[in-house]
């Protein structure tokens, strides 16, 4: 039987990039997108380690009508442009976004785990020895729902402060 792989799961606006900053509310467009310090190096260090990395984020603006998928499309590529000038090995593995209105139901949605759990069958996932990163107790909610781990980052505690502070001796 095939290893399972460990990874993971980071929510993206507060734990990637900037939001409700002085420089950016929303990320509605390319333009509104400001990686937090250090995410490059923090995601390198993660790959570094042996986590394949993914991006698991409500986008209830498409759902809204703020913002298109053809726009999220290209602000995720942004994103992926931005990590790998910060550093080479910072590779997101893969992205799912729930574009569904808060209050719809959905099983994608944050606190659901759904999200989690498709890229976890999806790319042979072992939850138990996996992480999910987020700045909301919805983010935390879902990791837990998954099975996985969870922490919470904000800007006294960093995606950064995270990767060093995982023993790369861990399985």
């Amino acid at each position: 039987m095939k290893e399972q792989n460990k990874a993971v799961f980071l929510d993206r606006d507060g734990v990637i990039n900037e939001v409700k900053t002085d420089r950016v509310d929303h990320v509605n467009r390319p333009q509104d997108f400001y990686l937090l310090e250090k995410v490059p190096e923090a995601i390198a260090k993660l790959r570094g380690l042996g986590y394949k990395i993914f991006v698991v984020t409500n986008q209830g603006g498409v759902g809204l009508g703020y913002i298109q998928e053809k726009t999220l499309k290209k602000i995720h590529e942004k994103m992926q442009e931005d990590l790998i000038a910060g550093h080479p090995e910072a590779i997101i593995d893969d992205i799912l976004y729930c574009p569904h209105k808060p209050f719809e139901g959905c099983s994608c949605r944050k606190p659901q785990a759904g999200m989690i759990l498709e890229l976890a069958k999806k790319h042979q996932v072992d939850l138990s020895r996996s992480w999910m990163v987020g700045d909301r107790q919805v983010d935390l909610e879902a990791g837990k729902r998954a099975g996985c781990r969870s922490i919470l980052v904000s800007s006294e505690y960093t995606l950064w402060d995270f990767a060093c502070s995982l023993d790369p001796k861990e399985e």
